[in-house]
């Protein structure tokens, strides 16, 4: 019993101090991203340069600007977003750039029954464009769930997109902000930017766990104190 005891003792040491190094991870996380968010508006190719080896993570969370040229005909759909509760899906296409690279652009909503790319109710400007958005990181998807069949898609994994457009995409998308020239008609229509810095109550988990230590150590000993006394006190 004493071994079952220090087991459960150590087990909830062990999940507060991991919730605890996920509240630093996540205070260092939500630091990095307020500083790139703030940095203002700089050339794509100058965050994510043609041929960079770095880790696609450090280009994200920026907001850049890029000009190119829509393709429309490699045009995809994300599917299953909604909008004030609306179902839609999202219009992903991508913008030619001058280095010959691609970089995947999310224009933005439209309703369910719009489906099939290229979305005609959503044709996006022709000839060069210069767009102006905020790059996040490829999704992966969960193990044993590909999402759906292509066009469509449930998660924007670029790497999967890449293979099946035959693209030489960046390794990051683009969330649109604002394009010039704009969009002629009133769809897609921009999503609005997430808050990627809400995150589980780590600091409440982590005094949870110590709580639970703490009852394990001093309150074992109040037991076994207790069950001696009574020990003691029963007729031989």
């Amino acid at each position: 019993r004493h071994v079952f005891v220090l087991a459960i003792v150590g087990g909830c040491v062990w999940a507060g101090l991991w919730q605890l190094s996920r509240l630093h991870w996540q205070n260092r996380f939500d630091r990095t991203v307020a500083a790139r968010l703030g940095a203002g508006v700089l050339p794509f190719d100058l965050v994510a340069p043609n041929g960079s080896t770095a880790d696609p993570d450090a280009f994200t969370y920026r907001h850049v600007t890029a000009t190119g040229t829509y393709d429309p005909g490699h045009e995809l759909i994300w599917v299953a977003r909604t909008r004030s509760e609306l179902n839609g899906n999202d219009v992903l296409t991508p913008l030619l750039l001058p280095d010959g690279r691609a970089l995947l652009v999310d224009r933005g909503w439209v309703p369910f029954e719009d489906q099939t790319p290229p979305v005609a109710v959503a044709i996006p400007p022709a000839g060069t464009v210069t767009v102006t958005g905020v790059l996040f990181p490829s999704e992966v998807p969960a193990p044993g769930k590909p999402g759906a069949s292509a066009p469509a898609f449930t998660k924007i994994d670029l790497a999967r997109i890449g293979r099946r457009l035959s693209l030489p995409l960046a390794p990051v998308y683009l969330l649109l902000r604002s394009e010039a020239p704009a969009q002629p008609g009133r769809l897609p229509q921009p999503e609005p930017l997430p808050d990627v810095t809400v995150s589980p109550p780590h600091l409440s988990y982590t005094i949870q766990w110590f709580v639970f230590a703490t009852i394990g150590v001093l309150g074992y000993p109040i037991v076994l104190r207790r069950e001696a006394l009574r020990h003691r006190a029963s007729p031989p």
